[in-house]
């Protein structure tokens, strides 16, 4: 026979187990899940519309589009620098070297540190982004506009996110201008 007490305490447990559960579950999605990739579905005129970028602006823009579209789904894969996979450094290396000749460290830590820091507020396409979040110790990616960047995501591979404020916006660090300022700014 079970004790009374044993038998009270069981039957308030169940009751509490699976809000207990429902919580655990909740922390794990949340924890888990990676931020949506948003605007890659969308076409770029799409993303664009309403920029309007300097013709120095516009044609690294049009560069970027290019090579994302090369690299486009390629999966990461850390310490990974080729289309078959790639991590963020590795493909912000790649990326550089074959767009404007600049070859950068292989490190997010010592790409940081190239350049001169830009605020979030001024960012021109092909500036570098750093961010801080809690699935990397750091991750870059390359300033599109309009708060979007590529990089190489964990979970899609080669994409486009926003620096919007529910994910990456949180997480921002800082910004690298090593591109030589425009004329007419």
């Amino acid at each position: 026979m079970m004790d009374p007490a044993i038998k009270n305490n069981s039957a308030g447990l169940s009751k509490i187990l699976p809000g207990i559960f429902a919580i655990a579950a909740l922390i794990v999605i949340v924890s888990c899940a990676h931020h949506p990739e948003q605007g890659a579905g969308e076409p770029e005129a799409t993303r664009a519309a309403g920029y309007k970028p300097d013709s120095k602006s516009a044609d690294i823009l049009q560069q970027l589009e290019a090579e994302f579209q090369r690299w486009r789904g390629t999966p990461h894969r850390l310490g990974g620098s080729s289309r078959s996979g790639v991590d963020c450094s590795g493909f912000v290396k790649a990326v550089y070297k074959r767009i404007f000749e600049i070859d950068l460290p292989r490190t997010t830590g010592a790409q940081a540190e190239f350049g001169r820091p830009v605020k979030q507020k001024d960012l021109r396409p092909g500036d570098l982004v750093f961010f801080k979040p809690p699935s990397y110790p750091r991750h870059v990616g390359i300033y599109l506009n309009r708060s979007e960047f590529i990089h190489a995501s964990k979970s899609r591979g080669v994409s486009i996110s926003r620096i919007d404020p529910v994910y990456w916006g949180n997480y921002f660090w800082t910004a690298r201008r090593l591109l030589p300022d425009h004329p007419n700014r």
